[in-house]
């Protein structure tokens, strides 16, 4: 009777030790800011973050040929718009801020402060020629035009992934 108990409790782990690795690949449990091809789940390029982190897209505007800098906080599953910076009032560029957002001129550029825009998805076309997508996060910076390719409609959103999706997918900053 002993032998038979103790068969069972040596199925029984053998049988959970699996079931667990399974758990850990395809549980998704590790925060990013991830880059989707257009709206499908498949992924480009990501960041890890955490909540309250904040991180910056930098381009030149296609039109007016100016610097923009948007600035983003990650904040319950949402991006939040908290500043914008530019230089012209051309096309796609706001000429006022909107309620309790505040507008200035500083050095030669418009900043909109004490934003509060938040979006569960941002769309972005990344630039073929000028803009010059670049992420800033953490002190680091990238180029999205190394990772996605230039002219590519990607969706920015604020996700988590299993272990499978990072093994897949290209982590713009390296490990972390």
């Amino acid at each position: 009777m002993k032998k038979s108990v103790f068969h069972y409790k040596y199925i029984i782990v053998l049988l959970f030790i699996p079931s667990l690795l399974a758990l850990f690949l395809f549980i998704p449990y590790k925060g990013v800011v991830a880059f989707y091809y257009q709206n499908t789940s498949k992924i480009l390029a990501y960041f890890p973050v955490n909540s309250g982190d904040r991180f910056e897209i930098e381009y030149k505007h296609s039109i007016h040929l100016s610097n923009v800098k948007e600035s983003y906080l990650l904040e319950e599953g949402k991006i939040v718009q908290k500043k914008l910076e530019y230089e012209d009032f051309a096309v796609g560029m706001p000429s006022q801020a909107e309620e309790n957002e505040v507008f200035k001129q500083e050095n030669g550029k418009y900043i909109i402060s004490n934003m509060n825009r938040k979006f569960d998805h941002i769309d972005l076309r990344t630039g073929q020629v000028i803009a010059n997508h670049k992420v800033k996060y953490d002190r680091k910076q990238a180029f999205l035009k190394d990772y996605i390719e230039p002219g590519s409609w990607v969706r920015i959103k604020k996700t988590k992934m299993n272990l499978l999706q990072q093994a897949k997918g290209v982590n713009i900053f390296g490990e972390r």
